[in-house]
């Protein structure tokens, strides 16, 4: 009997695991530039933005690639475990972020420039078929003017 109580705790163990553990924000995604919102509207806009995510050592590693309307090329990346500590970004407007997972399919996350007036914080937000990832983000963009926006991923 005590063998059988062993085995099942030691399998929810590991299920428990393996549910809080999982990221479904791993994976390639494509901005959706239609359903992306802007508030103010950017002068510059991104016309297309592919970001690859990967799982790496309790968090994640994040590259995305793309271009804007004046045709400048986008290439960030950064590599964030999930405790909340700030982590640096090279190729974006902010240069660290901090991230936390709620759930598999809830992140928070915060942006920042150091010495700078970028600052917003959001939350990522991945749908229940696992198909679009929304991040909404709120603050202050490099100029230190309130900003707001609504982006938009597609799984690939």
């Amino acid at each position: 009997m005590r063998k059988i109580v062993a085995k099942l705790m030691i399998g929810v163990a590991i299920a428990a695991i393996g549910m809080f553990g999982a990221d479904n924000s791993i994976g390639t995604w494509k901005r959706n530039v239609a359903k992306t919102k802007y508030t103010p509207p950017a002068t510059n806009p991104i016309t297309s933005l592919t970001m690859v995510r990967e799982a790496s050592d309790g968090g994640l590693k994040s590259t995305a690639t793309g271009q804007t309307k004046d045709g400048t090329a986008i290439n960030s990346s950064y590599t964030a475990k999930y405790d909340g500590k700030e982590y640096p970004v090279t190729g974006a407007p902010w240069d660290t972020t901090s991230i936390k997972q709620i759930d598999a399919n809830t992140l928070t996350a915060e942006n920042k420039k150091t010495g700078g007036k970028y600052h917003t914080t959001g939350r990522i937000v991945i749908s229940k078929d696992g198909k679009t990832m929304t991040f909404t983000t709120k603050g202050t963009d490099a100029e230190g003017k309130p900003a707001k926006t609504k982006i938009v991923y597609e799984k690939q």
